[in-house]
């Protein structure tokens, strides 16, 4: 533990743009038939270095077939929230769950990033016995720990309750259980974010582990029984206070992106697929008059393609969709990136 916080916490989002870049990034490595652990990678990202856009380490886990995803820190500069924040801790460990083995890593960074090393390991039993949560994805340091959102719930299919999201402790990494009090409607889960001053999170929808472990299931699909809702909550109090259906032909509600400025109350969610016309789409929500509203703001079209160059999913469409998978927003809320997995965009 430091006396002071740590120099990479940063106070606004322009501050965090002026701060000295970073000297090194990290990257995950898949096995995608699971005949090998997966593992992280650090690579130079220092122009003019030696080293520079090279792997210069690399971390193999133990086991194989965690199926790695999402990952992040154990700390950062939500810890300089007015809520209920630890300022006095180190961005120093990398949280990284096992979206299939349900098995969580923590990667220790320092004193060197070329010499990480695994630092714990939490199994997935203690998440079961903790949360009752199974299937994690999404890492986010927060101001009372580490949360940890989640595509599972209970038993070996994850489908014996709703998944969510739990807590860990940011230093000792003890499971601390679920962050939910009141879910409301909330069933399904995926992506979540937060405007920490103005006390909400936000929260998106997939689908459960049969709906996507062995690839997606186009019956599923086709009869639109994927996420398609959009979810707000009273962050201090655990509570959900608004759920927003999108309509049930917009398929796979994913990633959520609030505007980095805290004085500026809306944000961007992205959606897979419309089961009508294959488009891909870009959402808005804002809050006014204490209800959050959302609307449609973009939409990305489907490609032609010849028939026989598609899978029979696709066939009868003739076309390619989008599938936008990622967004990001840039760091003074001026850019929206979008991925298109499908048309390679």
């Amino acid at each position: 533990m430091t006396m002071r916080p740590d120099p990479t916490f940063h106070a606004s989002p322009k501050l965090a743009m002026e701060a000295p870049p970073e000297n090194f990034a990290y990257t995950l490595l898949l096995s995608p038939d699971f005949s090998k652990p997966d593992a992280l990678a650090v690579i130079g990202v220092k122009p003019g270095s030696p080293s520079y856009s090279q792997v210069v380490h690399t971390v193999t886990m133990p086991n194989k077939g965690d199926e790695f995803h999402h990952f992040g820190w154990n700390a950062c500069s939500s810890a300089l929230s007015p809520l209920t924040g630890h300022a006095f801790v180190e961005r120093r460990y990398l949280i990284i769950p096992g979206i299939r083995s349900s098995r969580i890593y923590i990667v220790d960074t320092k004193p060197d990033p070329t010499k990480a090393k695994i630092h714990k390991i939490i199994e997935p039993e203690e998440i079961f016995k903790k949360t009752g949560y199974s299937r994690p994805h999404t890492v986010h340091c927060g101001p009372e720990g580490i949360y940890v959102s989640t595509l599972g719930g209970g038993g070996k299919n994850g489908t014996d309750g709703p998944p969510g999201v739990f807590i860990m402790d940011c230093e000792t990494f003890d499971v601390l259980g679920r962050w939910e009090i009141d879910r409301g409607p909330q069933t399904l889960h995926y992506d979540f974010w937060w405007n920490l001053p103005r006390d909400y999170m936000v929260t998106s929808e997939w689908g459960l582990p049969p709906q996507f472990e062995n690839g997606i299931v186009a019956e599923d699909l086709l009869s639109n029984k994927y996420g398609h809702r959009i979810h707000f909550w009273d962050l201090r109090a655990r509570r959900n206070v608004q759920t927003i259906d999108l309509g049930a032909n917009h398929q796979m509600a994913l990633e959520v992106r609030p505007a980095h400025d805290p004085v500026r109350e809306y944000g961007f969610l992205g959606v897979v697929v419309d089961t009508t016309n294959l488009e891909g789409s870009i959402w808005t929500w804002w809050r006014e008059g204490g209800k959050f509203h959302i609307e449609k703001t973009a939409t990305i079209p489907a490609e032609p393609a010849p028939k026989e160059k598609l899978p029979p999913l696709l066939q009868g469409f003739g076309a390619v969709p989008p599938l936008v998978s990622d967004i990001d927003l840039s760091l003074d809320d001026r850019f929206l990136y979008v991925s298109c997995w499908g048309t390679g965009e």
